[in-house]
């Protein structure tokens, strides 16, 4: 079968009715990448396309469509320009006057489109589009169609945008229509002469003797400049005189407009105009005063884009503004924050804007504007973080900061009443921290007023404050212990503020324990002794005499109605203990340490407390600190519960943790599944066909992958009948006797022995294949993604408990899963590696580590698929990955296997039985017998088959010995038979392909009577003995089909007197199906004749030759 040539005229479109865009845009919204997939195939963007002109549809369907174009236009295959056609869609609307939304949408879209996939300016639709719409803005002041001429103007100037000085060569025409203009739509009017402006000032247009205003270039037929065709940047030049006073009259003309535009169209002026000060500063030094006092007044408003507006200008020219203007402008900013009467999004704006630039530093930053920022108890939440924010700011120019804050905090003073999880809990804990961070900044900086150096931090009344302000809290209200204990853990994760923390800490010891008084109060303040004992740099003396007393009083107090308290609190102090034995040296807790566990292994009322504090005790006598350390970090277990010190605590099993979606996305791209020997061919499509391949129905049955159910006969009516049932109980259908040749008669004995043997998979295990696959990751993206601890650089990262499932659309059976239990990652590249050429295809020296992996399939249709691959796997940080892997790539090659040898046969006729099945199943494929009524049972007694034959050719123009080395290496082991002494005399002196039949006589004319191989069928020479008596009906040739045969043997004789030998190949198509080569090797060039059982398999055929050369 020839490839077929690729032709440029493409099939045409199908009319999807409104129902399948329904549920194509239903799929598409749906975010579900599978049912996306299934209408990838379609050419989606010309069928949208192509839709617009369609008036079966109604006008909300191709609005929808528009929409969907803008919306996954990055996801939708391309595989042409669309631009003629919306041209052409854009040509048969924007004439009309009347406003449509189908029409403005339409020009909307087509504006994106150009943008997005146009690269350069230099098309030829590009300029084509341009003509189209440049004639509709060239009527001002028509009112009909004012809100087209409108959205034309923004259209253009994203295009000017896109690609800068594209309509540079018009600015004069543009200049004019602005002017002329005086409906509501000269707003985009002036914002596209703004941008043509800019574009023409910032890429030196201006150094042209011409001036920029000219309108000798007409507007139509328009021509792309050669400036916006240009690559290289160009040398900026001083403006010409000329284009000097064009572009001040310009500006005049902008700068007096803005009170006729809305407030986002001042926006977009404003940063356009401020990109053209800054080009002529040096020409105009007077720019931006004439921009600060023409948008001054814009923060009298209360709009939040008016006052981006003004707060661009001072980003950008902070020279031309005075000290009495930056301070107008942060106290209207103020007074904007703190006015309740503005909305929520305004005023966290009006903060942010403060909070985040120098105005609040530099003009806020002062106790006279405190007032202004306390906030009030009616704010919203969000209002009041912020505030907490800038006085905390504020509070660190300052000496009493932590008075002022606590002033500020008035408005969340619940917060002290509140759980420790609430939300004013955290805002108020929050604004302590910033203040700590605004004394002294994470990255140690001490620039500014207001910052210090940690031994001055340390000392300072701020510190001192605020460390009373936590230590009154603890006392005063428990809920929030454990509050505070997590603030001190967060400064113990900076690394700038961990001595800080550590300070916090000594001085909780020295001040808050000796407060506190035991009992089953003490039970609140675990989580701040836990980590008093988890600081190196603090006495353990204080907690562990203040916990010997709680055990004494909890001792004291133990009574029938105490429940599991005592255990409870008891298990917590040794949760404690075990902390400082892993914390501290024994010398420094040896002794009060000792002393506390010996009182509770001999007097504490709770069992298993007392079993738990004897064995830490034993283990602190017994055991040195460096191993006792070590002991005790194996099995860590949550505080609450004493951890057992036995091995049993290896056995505790945590919470399985989430895996982490976000990066769990890409693993693709670091952990590969590939295939130890990829396929020869890079298959990127599939042939869909439906079902399986059909089979001659009779309706005596169900169909399913060729297989066809055995109806039962009909009881026998006598016991002879009965007693002539064969003994594989496989029960045929009854059917009249047929007159046929013998050789018919023994094709079909050799085809029911060959079928017999298949195994029928719905009843029985069926044939699989196994595919050899390689497991392996990357270990550098895979540590900047999941991150790794190793104290040496050479340590490998690694992979636990890994589990990978598959899933595909084909016909394989269920695929197992497979278990890997630990998989190193490549080695670290720091080093340049050389690899000697030869290695390439070497897996096992690419990849030092990885793990082998099998996929077994039990195709029901021998088709190629794709196999998708689903990984689930655990860090050594108890991490999980878990997401999709590339998918593996099934070939049609991997379906090639051997045909089932029947148990009768030996080993020395082995060869001469593949020869004839070769023979039978050519002659079956074929044309020339009819066998098509005939069913052959299948092993296992329920299903049988027909034979549907295909026979194609295939033109190879590849030399001799490249076919014969091509062959060697693919597909010896399916060689069954060499005919020609010239071809077998080379194949046997390679010695790869043996135990096959070697023909080595000249080709005769009798010799081609039945098929390929030259032997006639004969009882001698059968595979199966048969007697005459059990064949059927004997049939003579007559003179004329004798004659016709001896017609086609002779043009037989003549098309192969040009070759050097045949190659006969068989290969067997699990479940049941064959593909027969006959290989006609001539001097350069050899005919490959194919027949198949399964035509679809053709489609792929073809390819796989071709990739054998």
């Amino acid at each position: 079968m020839e490839k077929q040539t690729s032709f440029k005229t493409s099939p045409p479109l199908p009319n999807l009715s409104i129902q399948d865009w329904d549920s194509l845009l239903d799929d598409f919204s749906s975010g579900d990448a599978s049912r996306r997939r299934k209408h990838l195939s379609l050419p989606l963007l010309d069928l949208c396309l192509h839709s617009l002109s369609r008036r079966d549809l109604p006008s909300s369907l191709k609005l929808s469509l528009l929409h969907f174009l803008d919306q996954h236009l990055p996801s939708i295959p391309i595989p042409s320009p669309p631009f003629p056609s919306l041209l052409s869609s854009l040509r048969s609307l924007l004439p009309s006057p009347d406003p449509s939304p189908l029409k403005e949408q339409l020009l909307i879209t087509t504006t994106s489109l150009f943008i997005s996939l146009l690269q350069s300016p230099s098309s030829p639709y590009l300029q084509s589009l341009i003509e189209l719409l440049l004639p509709l803005i060239n009527r001002p002041n028509h009112g009909p169609d004012r809100q087209t001429r409108g959205l034309v103007c923004e259209s253009l100037r994203e295009l000017e945008s896109a690609f800068p000085c594209l309509l540079s060569e018009i600015l004069g025409h543009v200049w004019a229509l602005a002017q002329a203009e005086r409906t509501h739509v000269a707003q985009s009017y002036l914002l596209l002469l703004t941008q043509i402006s800019r574009n023409a000032v910032v890429n030196g247009l201006l150094s042209s003797s011409s001036s920029i205003l000219s309108t000798s270039t007409p507007l139509t037929p328009f021509t792309i400049p050669q400036i916006a065709l240009s690559d290289q940047s160009l040398v900026l030049s001083p403006p010409s005189d000329v284009n000097l006073r064009e572009i001040r009259r310009v500006l005049a003309f902008l700068l007096d407009r803005p009170r006729d535009l809305t407030p986002g169209a001042i926006s977009v002026l404003t940063s356009t105009l401020v990109d053209i000060a800054d080009a002529l500063e040096d020409c105009v030094p007077a720019v931006s005063a004439l921009l600060k006092v023409n948008f001054s007044s814009l923060l009298s408003s209360h709009n939040p884009f008016l006052s981006h507006s003004i707060l661009s200008l001072y980003r950008h020219f902070s020279e031309a503004f005075n000290d009495h203007d930056i301070g107008k402008v942060a106290y209207r900013l103020q007074l904007s924050a703190s006015d309740t009467s503005q909305k929520l999004i305004f005023r966290l704006l009006a903060l942010h804007w403060l909070y985040g630039s120098t105005l609040l530093t530099s003009q806020v930053s002062s106790l006279t504007s405190l007032p202004g920022f306390y906030p009030q108890v009616f704010d919203p939440l969000a209002v009041k973080a912020k505030k907490l924010d800038a006085i905390s700011v504020i509070a660190s120019e300052g000496d009493e900061a932590v008075s002022l804050l606590e002033d500020g905090l008035v408005c969340i003073s619940y917060f002290r009443w509140l759980p420790g999880w609430s939300t004013e809990t955290l805002v108020a804990f929050r604004a302590m921290h910033k203040l700590l961070i605004g004394v002294m900044p994470h990255d140690g900086s001490d620039n500014g007023p207001g910052c210090m150096r940690l031994g001055s931090l340390m000392e300072s009344t701020i510190f001192a404050d605020l460390e009373n302000v936590l230590i009154h809290l603890a006392l005063e209200h428990h809920p929030l212990v454990p509050v505070i204990a997590t603030f001190s853990s967060r400064l113990l994760q900076c690394e700038t503020h961990s001595p800080v923390s550590s300070r916090f800490l000594q001085t909780l010891d020295r001040c808050l324990i000796p407060n506190l008084k035991p009992g089953y109060g003490l039970s609140f303040y675990f989580p701040l002794l836990e980590k008093i004992s988890e600081n190196e740099t603090v006495a353990p003396k204080g907690v562990l005499e203040l916990l010997k007393r709680h055990m004494v009083c909890l001792t004291d107090e133990h009574g029938p109605d105490t429940g599991h308290r005592s255990w409870s609190q008891g298990s917590r102090v040794l949760s404690i203990c075990r902390v400082m034995l892993k914390k501290h040296k024994g010398s420094q807790i040896f002794r009060p340490l000792s002393r506390l566990l010996a009182f509770t292994c001999q007097n504490f009322p709770d069992l298993e407390v007392r079993d738990n504090a004897r064995i830490y005790l034993r283990m602190l006598a017994c055991i040195p600190g460096k191993k006792l350390r070590q002991t005790l970090s194996i099995g860590e277990q949550k505080s609450g519960l004493a951890p057992a010190p036995l091995p049993a605590s290896l056995i505790d099993v945590p919470p399985h943790p989430s895996p982490d979606l976000k990066k769990s996305t890409g693993i693709g791209s670091y952990i590969h599944l590939e295939r130890l020997k990829p396929p020869l061919v890079k298959q990127s499509w599939f042939l869909p066909v439906q079902g399986s391949v059909p089979a001659l129905s009779n309706g005596s049955g169900c169909v399913e992958g060729g297989i066809m159910d055995i109806v039962t006969s009909v009881a026998p009516s006598s016991p002879d009948e009965s007693n002539k049932t064969d003994s594989s109980k496989v029960a045929h259908q009854k059917e009249a006797s047929r007159v046929m040749d013998p050789n018919t008669a023994l094709l079909l004995r050799v085809l029911r022995t060959h079928f017999g043997c298949i195994p029928d998979y719905r009843v029985m295990p069926g044939i699989k294949i196994r595919i050899p696959c390689m497991l392996r990751f990357e270990s550098d993206p895979f540590i900047r993604n999941w991150g790794f601890e190793s104290c040496d650089e050479q340590t490998l990262p690694a992979l636990y408990a890994i589990k990978i499932t598959f899933s595909t659309l084909s016909k394989y059976g269920k695929i197992p899963s497979c278990r890997v239990p630990f998989l190193l990652g490549d080695s670290l590249k720091s080093d340049l590696v050389i690899v000697s050429v030869g290695q390439g295809n070497d897996e096992n020296i690419e990849h030092s580590n990885f793990a082998k992996v099998f996929l077994e399939l039990q195709p029901e249709d021998p088709m190629p698929g794709l196999i998708d691959i689903f990984i689930n796997a655990n860090t050594a940080t108890e991490q999980v990955i878990s997401g999709f892997l590339r998918p593996v790539t099934i070939g049609i090659e991997d379906m090639f296997l051997k045909a089932i040898l029947p148990p009768n046969v030996s080993d020395m006729w082995v060869p001469r039985y593949y020869s004839d099945l070769f023979d039978t199943l050519w002659e079956a494929c074929g044309s020339s017998v009819n066998i098509g009524r005939e069913t052959f049972p299948l092993n296992g007694g329920k299903g049988a088959v027909l034979i549907n034959g295909t026979q194609s050719v295939k033109f190879l123009e590849v030399p001799e010995d490249v076919l014969i080395n091509a062959v060697e290496r693919h597909l010896a082991g399916f060689v069954v038979r060499v005919a020609g002494a010239p071809l077998v005399k080379v194949i046997r002196q390679n010695r790869v392909i043996e135990n096959i039949v070697w023909d080595e006589k000249e080709e005769e004319e009798d010799d081609l009577d039945v098929g390929p191989s030259g032997d006639d069928f004969s009882a001698e020479n059968a595979l199966v003995a048969y007697s005459r008596e059990e064949s059927e009906l004997d049939v003579e040739y007559t003179q004329a089909e004798m004659e016709s045969n001896s017609n086609d043997r002779s043009l037989a004789i003549v098309d192969k007197k040009k070759s050097v030998g045949n190659i006969c190949v068989l290969i067997f198509l699990p479940p049941r199906y064959h593909l027969l080569f006959l290989m006609e090797i001539g001097y350069g060039s050899t005919m490959v004749r194919m027949r198949t059982d399964h035509w679809p398999c053709l489609a792929y055929v073809d390819e796989y030759l071709e990739a054998l050369f």
